[in-house]
């Protein structure tokens, strides 16, 4: 499966380049090669990221670390496609994921196939600043999620994403932004999805998701879009800051996590429950240094899921809530020292899990930016009535 998907997609290369009328170099970074049609009614840049990991982990056990592990993988290898079709105003996205864990999860949802489709989606301008959003993507919800796998300031996101992120999904978003005055920005985005999450074959199962987000941005835009990547590696002369809203109202959800984790299966076909999620987010950026929060919550109408004569089937809606804080200050070096605290506390009389406290410290070594970079970091895992234990990770990251 995997060598006909890397044969299609070369033979697919080959013949755009010898159809193309100009094959232009970007900059490291900024894409493998650009693709212009002949009449300049298309385009498309074509990129490849790599992130190659590596780990170690020991359990914190009456205050000694035991059960060492240790692992080597390619965490992320994607491809990614995007420009604009028939006008500047009608763009593309697509990227596709070719690691083991980027094509994790397959299940008779997915047809049993592996799922390579990251994101497939138009982006239509059709009038001023309303833009129309089709296809599967990210769904608007919190800001760690939303930042790209490439451009975080850590190895890997936190716990609270981990636990309460909504991730990807298929449907429409629209999208707008208002100027207040020179300087104050909103952000307004509604999105209508199929509420299962990505690569999903069997239709709809449940009801529909719907997910609201606004944000606001007081001192205007950060540099180079800053307030969607980790660090300030475009070291802002003002003050920025975006603080974001989201609310997502998954209605019937089928699945533990809403569009997410595992699917609340009953002896008469599955159990139905609304579920409510929501996030409060800031990112703020002046002069190398860098801050962000978040806040989620969840909520569900009935989260144990039953079967048609009452008893528990044991799948249980993940409620609760987290935080997470984090920052950072980039040295004129581009070596950046950062700090992370993190928390997620599921309701413990209907999940009963316990509370975790994550506390991270990293440093990282910026060659080109996020485009090539080194990243490591250790955290210490605090598992309220359990087994905490630490973390070492190491991560090359490169991207064209």
């Amino acid at each position: 499966m995997k060598l006909k998907l890397w044969l299609t997609t070369i033979v697919i290369l080959t013949c755009l380049t010898l159809q193309a009328q100009e094959v232009k170099s970007p900059k490291f970074g900024k894409g493998l090669f650009n693709l212009v049609g002949q009449d300049s009614s298309w385009t498309m840049k074509i990129g490849a990221r790599v992130q190659i990991l590596t780990l170690a982990s020991w359990i914190n056990e009456d205050g000694k670390l035991v059960d060492p592990y240790s692992n080597f993988l390619v965490r992320r290898a994607r491809l990614k496609f995007n420009g604009y079709a028939f006008t500047p105003k009608l763009k593309y996205k697509i990227e596709l994921g070719l690691s083991n864990r980027d094509m994790s999860g397959a299940s008779i949802f997915t047809s049993n196939s592996p799922r390579y489709i990251l994101d497939a989606v138009m982006k239509w301008n059709f009038y001023e600043n309303f833009v129309l959003w089709f296809g599967q993507t990210k769904l608007p919800g919190n800001r760690e999620r939303v930042i790209s796998s490439a451009n975080m300031q850590f190895v890997d996101r936190s716990v609270l994403n981990s636990g309460f992120n909504i991730d990807r999904d298929i449907g429409m978003q629209l999208r707008h932004h208002t100027k207040i005055s020179d300087n104050f920005i909103i952000r307004e985005i509604f999105a209508f999805s199929q509420g299962e999450g990505r690569n999903v074959t069997t239709g709809n199962l449940g009801g529909f998701q719907y997910t609201g987000r606004i944000e606001f941005l007081p001192f205007g835009n950060f540099k180079s879009k800053g307030d969607y990547f980790g660090s300030d590696l475009s070291r802002e002369v003002k003050p920025k800051l975006s603080v974001g809203v989201s609310y997502d109202y998954n209605n019937d959800a089928v699945r533990t996590r809403s569009n997410r984790g595992l699917y609340m299966i009953t002896d008469d076909g599955f159990h139905e429950t609304n579920i409510s999620t929501l996030f409060i987010d800031a990112m703020y950026k002046y002069k190398g240094f860098s801050f962000m929060g978040e806040y989620a919550w969840r909520d569900a109408k009935d989260p144990f899921a039953k079967n048609s004569d009452g008893t528990l089937t044991g799948a249980i809606v993940q409620v609760g809530h987290a935080i997470n804080t984090q920052a950072g200050y980039l040295f004129k070096s581009n070596w950046e020292v950062a700090a992370r605290y993190s928390n997620l506390e599921y309701d413990k009389n209907i999940t009963g899990r316990d509370m975790i406290n994550e506390y991270t410290l990293g440093v990282s070594k910026y060659l080109v930016g996020h485009s090539l970079k080194v990243q490591s970091d250790f955290t210490y895992i605090d598992v309220i009535n359990g087994n905490g234990g630490l973390s070492y990770r190491l991560q090359f990251d490169i991207h064209f």
